[in-house]
């Protein structure tokens, strides 16, 4: 019963996460097509160009909302570390994101307005948000206790049981593996 109501406890969290994750993305979203249309169609430059920058204004608004609102629970104490795992993690979604408009306008000829956007706004920038969703719960925005082992009143209230089977080390990997 109290398994149960731990799974639950940990689902209801996920769903919060989850919402405020995609609230903060859906305002970059917005500000990432907008930016990339103003770029295109009104400074006249090239798709991927405008991708990029289109792309880093996002990041820059979405660590904001992220930091300051979706993860401010999480530990604060190593904010340049942080910071830098955001943004190498937000790289790889910026080239996840504009690498699908470049296979689209470049490899495929698919050179519309609608494509580009298609391409770089639902295609590229859905897989983008993805990998960009595990990364920062994974490695940016680890809470104190993920960040330096279980301990406290959490870890206390989780039953002790050995696992048959595996050394004290596998096991009590086993174990974090469960707690996250």
């Amino acid at each position: 019963m109290g398994e149960r109501r731990a799974l639950r406890s940990r689902l209801l969290r996920l769903r919060r996460e989850l919402a405020k994750f995609g609230t903060v993305g859906a305002f970059g979203f917005l500000v990432n097509v907008a930016v990339f249309n103003l770029c295109i169609h009104g400074l006249g430059l090239a798709p991927v160009r405008s991708g990029v920058m289109a792309t880093a204004v996002a990041i820059g608004t979405n660590y904001l909302g992220n930091r300051y609102w979706t993860y401010r629970h999480t530990d604060k104490s190593r904010m340049h570390r942080e910071a830098g795992l955001f943004m190498l993690f937000s790289g790889v979604g910026l080239v996840i994101e504009n690498g699908a408009l470049a296979i689209s306008h470049y490899g495929l000829g698919l050179t519309s307005p609608l494509a580009d956007n298609v391409a770089k706004n639902f295609v590229g920038l859905g897989i983008a948000t993805v990998f960009r969703f595990w990364a920062y719960r994974t490695w940016v925005f680890r809470g104190a206790s993920r960040a330096r082992g279980e301990s406290g009143a959490r870890a206390a209230s989780i039953p002790r049981r050995r696992i048959v089977g595996l050394a004290a080390e596998e096991e009590s990997e086993d174990r974090r593996a469960l707690l996250k």
